[in-house]
Protein backbone atom coordinates (compact mmCIF):
# COMPACT_ATOMS: atom_id res chain seq x y z
CA UNK A 1 0.00 0.00 0.00
CA UNK A 2 2.55 2.34 0.76
CA UNK A 3 4.73 1.55 -2.38
CA UNK A 4 1.72 2.40 -4.54
CA UNK A 5 1.31 6.21 -3.11
CA UNK A 6 4.70 7.38 -4.71
CA UNK A 7 3.40 5.83 -7.89
CA UNK A 8 0.17 8.17 -7.82
CA UNK A 9 1.82 10.94 -6.83
CA UNK A 10 3.92 10.88 -9.63
CA UNK A 11 0.76 10.00 -11.97
CA UNK A 12 -1.29 13.35 -10.33
CA UNK A 13 1.82 15.31 -11.62
CA UNK A 14 2.09 13.85 -15.18
CA UNK A 15 -1.98 14.85 -15.29
CA UNK A 16 -1.37 18.22 -13.91
CA UNK A 17 1.71 18.76 -16.20
CA UNK A 18 0.04 17.51 -19.41
CA UNK A 19 -3.27 19.38 -18.47
CA UNK A 20 -0.77 22.50 -17.85
CA UNK A 21 0.52 21.84 -21.40
CA UNK A 22 -2.64 21.92 -23.08
CA UNK A 23 -3.71 24.78 -21.56
CA UNK A 24 -1.19 26.92 -22.36
CA UNK A 25 -0.44 25.57 -25.93
CA UNK A 26 -4.56 26.22 -26.46
CA UNK A 27 -3.87 29.83 -25.00
CA UNK A 28 -0.93 30.52 -27.14
CA UNK A 29 -2.84 29.36 -30.52
CA UNK A 30 -5.88 31.32 -29.35
CA UNK A 31 -3.91 34.64 -28.75
CA UNK A 32 -2.17 33.63 -32.14
CA UNK A 33 -5.00 33.16 -33.83
CA UNK A 34 -6.81 36.49 -32.44
CA UNK A 35 -3.23 38.49 -33.05
CA UNK A 36 -3.51 37.73 -36.75
CA UNK A 37 -6.94 37.10 -37.75
CA UNK A 38 -8.43 39.52 -35.40
CA UNK A 39 -6.16 42.36 -35.18
CA UNK A 40 -3.14 41.95 -38.10
CA UNK A 41 -0.65 43.82 -39.13
CA UNK A 42 -2.02 46.01 -41.94
CA UNK A 43 -0.01 49.19 -40.47
CA UNK A 44 2.97 47.63 -41.71
CA UNK A 45 2.09 47.16 -45.38
CA UNK A 46 2.56 50.83 -47.38
CA UNK A 47 5.08 53.11 -48.48
CA UNK A 48 6.84 52.60 -45.44
CA UNK A 49 8.55 49.46 -47.30
CA UNK A 50 9.58 51.37 -50.07
CA UNK A 51 7.09 53.51 -52.84
CA UNK A 52 6.69 50.70 -55.20
CA UNK A 53 4.55 47.50 -55.14
CA UNK A 54 4.92 44.99 -58.13
CA UNK A 55 2.49 42.71 -58.81
CA UNK A 56 2.97 39.73 -61.31
CA UNK A 57 -0.48 38.21 -62.59
CA UNK A 58 -1.95 41.55 -61.79
CA UNK A 59 -5.08 41.70 -64.28
CA UNK A 60 -7.62 39.26 -62.86
CA UNK A 61 -8.20 37.48 -59.75
CA UNK A 62 -5.88 37.30 -56.76
CA UNK A 63 -2.59 39.11 -58.44
CA UNK A 64 -5.00 42.06 -59.70
CA UNK A 65 -6.65 42.23 -55.48
CA UNK A 66 -3.60 42.40 -54.46
CA UNK A 67 -2.41 45.52 -56.80
CA UNK A 68 -5.79 47.23 -55.83
CA UNK A 69 -5.35 46.99 -52.02
CA UNK A 70 -1.52 47.95 -52.04
CA UNK A 71 -2.33 50.98 -54.11
CA UNK A 72 -4.99 51.43 -51.57
CA UNK A 73 -2.50 51.09 -49.07
CA UNK A 74 -0.50 54.48 -50.75
CA UNK A 75 1.96 52.44 -53.03
CA UNK A 76 2.90 53.03 -56.33
CA UNK A 77 2.17 49.41 -58.23
CA UNK A 78 3.73 47.59 -61.30
CA UNK A 79 1.51 45.26 -63.09
CA UNK A 80 3.00 42.86 -64.85
CA UNK A 81 1.02 40.75 -67.49
CA UNK A 82 0.55 39.37 -70.45
CA UNK A 83 -2.31 41.42 -71.58
CA UNK A 84 -1.73 44.70 -72.86
CA UNK A 85 -5.17 45.97 -73.41
CA UNK A 86 -6.03 44.15 -69.80
CA UNK A 87 -2.64 45.73 -68.52
CA UNK A 88 -3.89 49.27 -69.73
CA UNK A 89 -7.58 48.54 -68.07
CA UNK A 90 -6.31 47.73 -64.88
CA UNK A 91 -3.78 50.40 -64.41
CA UNK A 92 -6.34 53.31 -65.51
CA UNK A 93 -8.87 51.96 -62.63
CA UNK A 94 -6.28 51.71 -60.15
CA UNK A 95 -5.18 55.31 -61.27
CA UNK A 96 -8.84 56.74 -60.74
CA UNK A 97 -10.20 54.96 -57.87
CA UNK A 98 -6.56 55.30 -55.41
CA UNK A 99 -4.70 58.02 -57.14
CA UNK A 100 -1.63 56.93 -57.19
CA UNK A 101 0.99 56.01 -59.99
CA UNK A 102 1.26 52.92 -61.94
CA UNK A 103 3.56 51.28 -64.60
CA UNK A 104 2.63 47.86 -66.61
CA UNK A 105 4.98 45.88 -68.57
CA UNK A 106 3.48 43.48 -70.86
CA UNK A 107 5.47 40.00 -70.86
CA UNK A 108 4.12 36.48 -71.47
CA UNK A 109 5.84 34.35 -68.32
CA UNK A 110 5.29 31.30 -70.23
CA UNK A 111 8.86 32.74 -72.09
CA UNK A 112 12.48 32.71 -71.05
CA UNK A 113 13.67 35.58 -72.73
CA UNK A 114 11.62 38.49 -70.59
CA UNK A 115 13.08 39.26 -67.39
CA UNK A 116 16.09 41.67 -69.39
CA UNK A 117 12.60 43.55 -70.75
CA UNK A 118 11.62 43.61 -66.39
CA UNK A 119 14.71 44.48 -65.17
CA UNK A 120 14.42 47.55 -67.33
CA UNK A 121 10.87 48.55 -66.52
CA UNK A 122 11.84 48.34 -62.96
CA UNK A 123 15.23 50.21 -63.17
CA UNK A 124 15.87 53.00 -60.57
CA UNK A 125 12.25 52.34 -58.67
CA UNK A 126 12.43 51.98 -55.05
CA UNK A 127 10.45 48.52 -54.59
CA UNK A 128 9.19 47.69 -51.03
CA UNK A 129 7.08 44.13 -51.95
CA UNK A 130 6.81 42.19 -54.76
CA UNK A 131 3.78 39.74 -55.28
CA UNK A 132 4.83 36.81 -57.19
CA UNK A 133 1.45 35.62 -57.92
CA UNK A 134 1.48 34.80 -61.87
CA UNK A 135 0.76 30.78 -62.09
CA UNK A 136 -0.95 28.39 -64.33
CA UNK A 137 -3.10 25.41 -63.27
CA UNK A 138 -4.20 22.19 -65.28
CA UNK A 139 -7.09 22.28 -67.41
CA UNK A 140 -8.85 20.20 -65.89
CA UNK A 141 -7.38 16.81 -63.48
CA UNK A 142 -5.55 14.45 -65.71
CA UNK A 143 -3.45 11.33 -65.04
CA UNK A 144 0.19 12.72 -65.84
CA UNK A 145 1.14 10.60 -69.21
CA UNK A 146 -2.61 12.02 -70.53
CA UNK A 147 -2.34 15.52 -69.66
CA UNK A 148 -2.82 17.04 -73.72
CA UNK A 149 0.31 18.58 -74.76
CA UNK A 150 2.22 17.15 -72.12
CA UNK A 151 5.48 18.63 -73.13
CA UNK A 152 4.06 22.04 -73.64
CA UNK A 153 2.35 22.16 -70.25
CA UNK A 154 5.70 20.82 -68.40
CA UNK A 155 7.42 23.83 -70.13
CA UNK A 156 4.81 26.46 -69.32
CA UNK A 157 4.30 25.28 -66.17
CA UNK A 158 7.68 25.58 -64.87
CA UNK A 159 8.46 28.76 -66.60
CA UNK A 160 5.26 30.70 -64.72
CA UNK A 161 5.06 28.48 -61.68
CA UNK A 162 9.09 28.08 -60.85
CA UNK A 163 11.18 30.41 -62.99
CA UNK A 164 9.08 33.21 -62.13
CA UNK A 165 9.37 33.33 -58.91
CA UNK A 166 13.13 32.95 -59.04
CA UNK A 167 14.20 35.52 -61.71
CA UNK A 168 11.45 37.92 -60.23
CA UNK A 169 13.22 37.77 -56.47
CA UNK A 170 16.49 37.88 -58.38
CA UNK A 171 15.41 41.37 -59.87
CA UNK A 172 14.30 42.34 -56.75
CA UNK A 173 15.66 41.43 -53.40
CA UNK A 174 19.08 43.25 -54.19
CA UNK A 175 17.32 46.42 -53.28
CA UNK A 176 15.35 45.16 -50.35
CA UNK A 177 18.59 44.09 -49.14
CA UNK A 178 20.44 47.42 -50.28
CA UNK A 179 17.62 49.17 -47.80
CA UNK A 180 17.18 46.82 -45.24
CA UNK A 181 13.34 46.27 -45.25
CA UNK A 182 11.25 44.99 -47.98
CA UNK A 183 8.42 41.90 -48.61
CA UNK A 184 8.59 39.28 -51.47
CA UNK A 185 4.89 37.65 -51.00
CA UNK A 186 5.35 34.31 -53.38
CA UNK A 187 1.82 32.83 -53.95
CA UNK A 188 1.60 28.83 -53.61
CA UNK A 189 -1.19 27.12 -53.00
CA UNK A 190 -3.37 24.81 -50.74
CA UNK A 191 -2.04 22.01 -53.11
CA UNK A 192 1.36 22.90 -52.34
CA UNK A 193 0.80 21.68 -48.91
CA UNK A 194 0.35 17.98 -49.51
CA UNK A 195 0.66 15.95 -52.83
CA UNK A 196 -2.40 16.35 -54.87
CA UNK A 197 -2.83 13.35 -57.64
CA UNK A 198 -4.27 14.03 -61.39
CA UNK A 199 -2.90 17.61 -60.81
CA UNK A 200 0.36 16.18 -59.98
CA UNK A 201 2.84 19.22 -61.72
CA UNK A 202 0.78 21.87 -60.42
CA UNK A 203 1.06 20.39 -57.06
CA UNK A 204 4.86 20.01 -57.32
CA UNK A 205 5.45 23.43 -58.60
CA UNK A 206 3.33 24.88 -55.86
CA UNK A 207 5.31 23.04 -53.14
CA UNK A 208 8.37 24.56 -55.01
CA UNK A 209 6.96 27.70 -54.19
CA UNK A 210 6.49 26.86 -50.53
CA UNK A 211 9.97 26.02 -49.91
CA UNK A 212 11.86 28.67 -51.77
CA UNK A 213 10.09 31.24 -50.16
CA UNK A 214 10.53 29.44 -46.44
CA UNK A 215 14.16 29.04 -47.16
CA UNK A 216 14.18 32.48 -48.67
CA UNK A 217 13.27 34.00 -45.14
CA UNK A 218 15.13 32.39 -42.97
CA UNK A 219 18.64 33.56 -45.08
CA UNK A 220 17.12 37.34 -45.15
CA UNK A 221 14.67 38.10 -42.52
CA UNK A 222 18.04 39.24 -40.77
CA UNK A 223 18.70 41.43 -43.29
CA UNK A 224 15.45 43.34 -43.16
CA UNK A 225 13.32 41.23 -46.04
CA UNK A 226 10.39 39.47 -45.01
CA UNK A 227 9.45 36.46 -47.25
CA UNK A 228 5.72 34.95 -46.70
CA UNK A 229 4.40 31.73 -48.52
CA UNK A 230 0.56 32.28 -49.22
CA UNK A 231 -1.40 29.11 -49.36
CA UNK A 232 -4.44 29.41 -50.40
CA UNK A 233 -7.41 26.65 -50.74
CA UNK A 234 -10.11 27.60 -53.41
CA UNK A 235 -10.80 31.33 -53.97
CA UNK A 236 -13.63 32.51 -56.64
CA UNK A 237 -11.30 33.15 -59.51
CA UNK A 238 -10.87 32.08 -63.24
CA UNK A 239 -8.15 30.40 -62.80
CA UNK A 240 -9.99 28.05 -60.45
CA UNK A 241 -13.21 28.23 -62.21
CA UNK A 242 -15.65 29.23 -59.30
CA UNK A 243 -17.87 32.24 -60.09
CA UNK A 244 -19.87 32.36 -57.34
CA UNK A 245 -17.86 32.82 -53.92
CA UNK A 246 -19.12 31.30 -50.32
CA UNK A 247 -17.95 31.28 -47.17
CA UNK A 248 -14.92 28.47 -47.85
CA UNK A 249 -14.67 29.69 -51.61
CA UNK A 250 -13.45 33.52 -50.90
CA UNK A 251 -13.60 36.49 -53.63
CA UNK A 252 -10.36 37.46 -54.47
CA UNK A 253 -10.99 40.92 -52.85
CA UNK A 254 -12.40 39.25 -49.56
CA UNK A 255 -9.04 36.80 -49.84
CA UNK A 256 -5.93 39.39 -50.20
CA UNK A 257 -8.24 42.10 -47.71
CA UNK A 258 -7.73 38.85 -45.21
CA UNK A 259 -4.35 38.06 -46.34
CA UNK A 260 -2.88 41.21 -46.32
CA UNK A 261 -3.02 41.50 -42.48
CA UNK A 262 -0.62 38.46 -41.87
CA UNK A 263 2.61 40.43 -43.91
CA UNK A 264 5.17 40.56 -41.07
CA UNK A 265 3.12 38.33 -38.45
CA UNK A 266 3.22 34.87 -40.55
CA UNK A 267 5.77 33.83 -43.01
CA UNK A 268 3.92 30.85 -44.00
CA UNK A 269 0.21 31.30 -43.92
CA UNK A 270 -3.03 29.81 -45.74
CA UNK A 271 -4.14 33.57 -45.34
CA UNK A 272 -7.88 33.27 -44.71
CA UNK A 273 -9.35 32.24 -41.54
CA UNK A 274 -11.50 29.50 -43.09
CA UNK A 275 -8.70 28.14 -45.25
CA UNK A 276 -6.60 27.91 -42.42
CA UNK A 277 -8.51 25.70 -40.32
CA UNK A 278 -9.55 23.55 -43.39
CA UNK A 279 -5.36 23.12 -43.62
CA UNK A 280 -5.19 22.34 -40.07
CA UNK A 281 -7.68 19.55 -40.13
CA UNK A 282 -5.90 17.95 -43.89
CA UNK A 283 -2.95 18.01 -42.08
CA UNK A 284 -3.45 16.10 -39.47
CA UNK A 285 -5.45 13.12 -41.43
CA UNK A 286 -3.42 10.43 -42.01
CA UNK A 287 -2.05 10.17 -45.57
CA UNK A 288 -3.81 7.09 -46.67
CA UNK A 289 -7.18 9.10 -46.10
CA UNK A 290 -6.27 12.18 -47.43
CA UNK A 291 -4.69 10.82 -50.41
CA UNK A 292 -7.72 8.39 -50.92
CA UNK A 293 -10.52 11.63 -50.37
CA UNK A 294 -8.21 13.79 -52.96
CA UNK A 295 -7.73 10.77 -55.52
CA UNK A 296 -11.64 10.12 -55.77
CA UNK A 297 -12.39 13.74 -56.04
CA UNK A 298 -9.96 14.53 -58.73
CA UNK A 299 -11.55 11.12 -60.55
CA UNK A 300 -15.04 12.54 -59.82
CA UNK A 301 -14.03 16.07 -61.35
CA UNK A 302 -12.22 14.77 -64.38
CA UNK A 303 -14.78 12.07 -65.28
CA UNK A 304 -17.56 15.12 -65.25
CA UNK A 305 -15.38 17.57 -67.35
CA UNK A 306 -14.55 14.35 -70.10
CA UNK A 307 -18.08 13.36 -69.75
CA UNK A 308 -19.07 17.26 -70.66
CA UNK A 309 -16.64 17.84 -73.33
CA UNK A 310 -17.71 14.87 -75.11
CA UNK A 311 -21.57 16.17 -75.23
CA UNK A 312 -20.23 19.57 -76.71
Amino acid sequence: MESALPAAGFLYWVGAGTVAYLALRISYSLFTALRVWGVGNEAGVGPGLGEWAVVTGSTDGIGKSYAEELAKHGMKVVLISRSKDKLDQVSSEIKEKFKVETRTIAVDFASEDIYDKIKTGLADLEIGILVNNVGMSYEYPEYFLDVPDLDNVIKKMININILSVCKMTQLVLPGMVERSKGAILNISSGSGMLPVPLLTIYSATKTFVDFFSRCLHEEYRSKGVFVQSVLPYFVATKLAKIRKPTLDKPSPEMFVKSAIKTVGLQSRTNGYLIHALMGSIISNLPSWIYLKIVMNMNKSTRAHYLKKTKKN
